[in-house]
């Protein structure tokens, strides 16, 4: 098996198990601060994710391709160089963005969130910038080198920490009212990430066969060309990571003010966001930790056969990710939109927001389609490219949630379809940017029959849930519902030679019955 197919089956694990302990994480939030503390956590999070970036500068990216570049060439003076510069400049920016944070957070809660509980989340939430910061660093490290075991295993153990003192956290300070508790959630994320930070640091001395430390500032002033040569990937990579942050941002205050303007009161409004943001689009993006982990491999694994100059390489890559994210995507949008109602209702107790799922699931095959057209852009040296898209998606977003959700008979749901709007958009500039660089061949025919598999497969789930006789419980008939659709997609796929024996031979466990 390639490193490119045992990284992404690596980090396909960790992503499925991350990805599953998140949502415990998220019902457990849920169920304790209720949709309204759920709100006022996603109202604080954009900020967040807006400063990491802005902390990152699209650095590990850069990293991850400079460091399988020089790794190619077995230049570890040029990697020990990569590690000092990138240390440093994200060092300097986490330096300066965590206490602007904290200074900004009043101004931020009571003029653009129109809520200023939204305080609380925010500064709590801070000090994980410069933890995020230096993770980035060593995470893009060992994703250059094509070992994806340390980021994947920091995962999983960010993850367990923070759902064990969640609980405990938000349960304590929730007496003294919802936004204390949003705030303990924030805390516990913190700390999550401060442990994962603490495994990956013990990776990387057990790893590295360099010193890090001797002569860091000397390395650090020696760097200039090795900085040149991760900025001109990471602005790019910055500047379309920095329109998707901004957009985030944008995107509750944008919401807020246009429910506002449709008569919709704050507290209200709040709580119609955190249905939105917290309870419905998790859901739509679990299934995304496979495209994740494929676009994670794909941009070393590109690099490198860019770098050899073997453009066969190149292309096969590419076939095979975006066949592998059209399968899967496919799978997971119809089951989310079949079973849109019991999910919800055994996730959160009850099936509030299920109509978001079954109103924009249809349109996230273009999200997990998305993400390894970005990595193959960043990869072949188009980062430029890709934030030109994303500049464009992001616009026609935050424009269209104005223009619907600013009308009462849209309301939230104008946010949920400008989402979708901006997603379908940006992927199909990616398709387009990727077509002019690398002639491949389009396999309209495959297109269709994935079409109707889909339709197929979702008619067949959708009769044995409505007309089953089993009398069981939910969990259950839930369970055999999914095993209907999967089985039926699958055999689907098969029969129209979407999915292959050799396909099949890749995938550990499956590959024993087939052999």
């Amino acid at each position: 098996m390639t490193k490119f197919l045992r990284g992404t089956i690596i980090l396909m694990a960790a992503g499925l198990i991350t990805r599953l302990l998140g949502f415990i994480n998220r019902i457990v939030i849920a169920r304790m601060i209720g949709a309204e503390g759920v709100g006022l956590f996603m109202m604080s999070f954009p900020t967040l994710i807006l400063v990491i970036t802005l902390t990152q500068m699209g650095l590990p990216v850069a990293i991850s391709k400079a460091v399988a570049e020089a790794e190619a060439r077995g230049d570890r003076k040029k990697i020990k160089k990569i590690l000092a510069v990138s240390l440093a400049v994200t060092g300097t920016l986490s330096l300066i963005f965590t206490p602007a944070l904290i200074f900004a957070a009043p101004f931020l809660s009571k003029a653009l969130f129109t809520d200023p509980r939204t305080y609380y989340p925010l500064v709590a939430i801070a000090p994980i910038i410069p933890i995020v910061a230096i993770s980035s660093v060593i995470r893009g490290y060992f994703q250059g080198k094509q070992n994806m075991k340390p980021a994947a295993i920091s995962q999983v153990i960010e993850q367990i920490v923070r759902i064990a003192l969640i609980a405990i956290f938000a349960k304590r300070f929730l007496p003294l009212g919802i936004e204390y508790a949003a705030a303990a959630a924030m805390v516990a994320s913190v700390l999550g990430e401060l442990a994962s930070l603490g495994y990956l640091f013990m990776m990387f001395k057990v790893k590295k066969k360099f010193p890090i430390r001797k002569n860091f500032f000397k390395s650090v002033k020696a760097g200039g060309k090795t900085l040149k040569e991760l900025m001109d990937v990471a602005l790019p990579t910055t500047g379309s990571r920095m329109i998707g942050s901004l957009a985030w941002f944008f995107e509750p205050i944008v919401v807020s003010h246009s429910l506002l303007l449709a008569g919709i009161a704050a507290g209200v409004a709040t709580k119609q966001y955190g249905l939105l943001t917290g309870f419905a689009l998790p859901l739509l993006m679990l299934p995304s930790f496979i495209t994740h982990s494929l676009s994670t491999s794909l941009v070393p694994a590109i690099s490198e056969a860019n770098a050899n100059r073997n453009y066969k390489l190149v292309e096969h890559r590419l076939q095979q990710a975006l066949r592998f994210a059209l399968l899967t995507g496919g799978l997971a949008v119809v089951v989310l939109y079949v079973f849109a109602k019991p999910l919800m209702t055994l996730m959160y107790g009850a099936p509030t927001g299920f109509e978001f799922i079954r109103l924009i699931a249809p349109f996230f095959i273009f999200y997990y389609y998305q993400g390894p057209l970005q990595a193959i852009l960043q990869a072949l040296d188009l980062a430029s490219a890709a934030m030109i898209n994303s500049l464009i998606g992001a616009v026609l977003k935050i424009a269209v949630i104005f223009v619907l959700a600013s009308q009462p008979q849209f309301g939230i749901n104008g946010a949920a379809l400008g989402i979708a709007a901006g997603t379908v958009l940006v992927t199909m500039l990616h398709f387009a940017t990727v077509l002019k660089k690398i002639q491949f061949s389009i396999y309209l025919l495959d297109y269709g029959k994935f079409i109707v598999a889909t339709v197929l497969s979702g008619i067949a789930g959708t009769i044995y849930y409505k007309n089953t006789l089993i009398e069981s419980h939910e969990l259950v008939r839930l369970l055999i519902g999914i095993g209907v659709i999967t089985f039926s997609y699958i055999l689907l796929s098969i029969l129209f030679k979407l999915l292959t024996k050799n396909d099949l031979l890749r995938i550990p466990i499956i590959n024993r019955f087939i052999r």
